[in-house]
């Protein structure tokens, strides 16, 4: 056996179904044993039905692979809001945990982000070399909520700088340009196209004119309180994925960002099913996320891994850098991670190893001269490389540790 099967990470990618332009067999051809999906064309909010599961697992097994976790199982609006549908959003959810349950499922990705998911404000970013990766400006993204979401008070959150340069980005655009960057923030969710407008996000964020952060704490709370029992039960570890960025963004608030979030969620229902999906490069943007030592804090409570690293700017922007780059030491955070699965192993926890992926790619290579990616930073020679990179760093580390 080797050092890597005897003592490393599961190998998994994000796989976005049967259209995605990555095929299962690309996959596999990466060495990776496994895939991270969903089943993105259940609307929001509905019961996920068990036939529908295992047709998308026959599928994935067929192509030599494991269906490692879900990512994600959707919470919907009016479950952060506690409005409108919510409760029975809450029971199709524990419907959706059961059957996955059924069909052997045992790890569910989610987030707790209100309206918007992850935010860019540039998804083909030149870089030197060529290459183009996922961007975020804070100025072009004051440029976006003070004069095209025109969201009262956004001025508030931003220096007189940052607003005179969002003012001369904003007018600098055509309005094809305007559409274009619009939707780059507003509608580049990866595997759904939600089809949302401007209009849609305002009628969103009012629902969140009376919630503050401990109010959003309080009502993730309650969902943790109805849905972890359940998820116990049937064997599955749920994992929350932070923020990104790890702040709060056009007003609201955002509370799985830092460690004191992490700290609070985890006791808001202190049990292992309610656990973390550790992504660094969410994490990242933050320069006070020390990314080892939360993993040596927290680390018998991850339940999934996202290898990623970005580079901070001194203004506040950040970038997707290549994966042993940027500002995140992944040498240390891939050690951390070991000594926590060789710590579970020790204990004969059946769940010491951790599944990971290479998150985010750059567009390198072929993948230039294709069309513009459906799931932006989900280009798969850029996650082949980053696979590889992190590969060869965990079997020099686990030589290090126990050769």
């Amino acid at each position: 056996m080797s050092a890597l099967n005897e003592w490393g990470m599961e190998e998994s990618m994000r796989w976005y179904g049967p259209l995605d332009k990555v095929s299962l067999n690309d996959i596999r051809q990466s060495g990776a044993s496994a895939v991270i999906t969903s089943l993105h064309h259940i609307p929001y909010g509905e019961a996920w039905p068990l036939e529908d599961i295992i047709v998308r697992k026959k599928l994935i097994e067929e192509a030599g692979l494991r269906w490692a976790a879900v990512e994600s199982v959707p919470v919907h609006e009016d479950i952060k809001t506690r409005t409108g549908r919510y409760q029975e959003y809450i029971e199709n959810y524990k419907i959706s945990l059961i059957n996955l349950g059924k069909a052997g499922i045992d790890t569910v990705i989610y987030n707790f982000m209100p309206v918007l998911d992850w935010v860019r404000t540039d998804i083909s970013y030149k870089l030197a070399d060529g290459s183009e990766c996922l961007f975020y400006d804070p100025v072009h993204f004051a440029a976006f909520d003070m004069f095209i979401l025109e969201r009262p008070g956004a001025d508030k959150d931003y220096t007189e700088d940052q607003i005179k340069r969002a003012k001369i980005f904003y007018d600098s655009l055509s309005s094809e340009e305007k559409k274009e960057f619009t939707q780059t923030i507003i509608d580049v969710f990866p595997g759904t196209k939600l089809g949302l407008s401007i209009d849609d996000i305002k009628n969103m964020l009012s629902k969140y004119a009376n919630i503050d952060t401990d109010q959003l704490k309080a009502h993730y709370k309650s969902f943790l309180e109805e849905i972890i029992p359940v998820a116990a039960r049937v064997g599955i570890r749920m994992a929350v994925h932070p923020d990104d960025p790890p702040w709060n963004i056009m007003g609201l608030p955002r509370i799985v960002s830092c460690s004191q979030d992490i700290e609070d969620l985890l006791a808001m229902v202190d049990d292992p099913s309610n656990g973390l999906c550790f992504c660094t490069g969410s994490y990242s943007p933050r320069s006070d996320n020390d990314l080892p030592r939360m993993i040596e804090q927290y680390g018998n409570r991850i339940n999934c891994v996202h290898l990623r690293s970005t580079q901070r700017n001194s203004d506040g922007s950040f970038y997707e850098a290549n994966h042993l780059e940027g500002s995140v030491d992944m040498y240390q955070v891939i050690t951390q991670l070991l000594k926590e699965q060789a710590r579970r192993k020790s204990e004969g926890r059946p769940d010491w190893r951790f599944t990971f992926r290479p998150d985010h790619g750059h567009t390198i290579i072929d993948d230039l001269k294709k069309e513009v990616p459906d799931n932006p930073g989900y280009t798969l020679i850029g996650r082949l490389k980053g696979l590889a990179e992190i590969r060869g760093l965990e079997l020099g580390i686990i030589k290090g540790l126990w050769a």
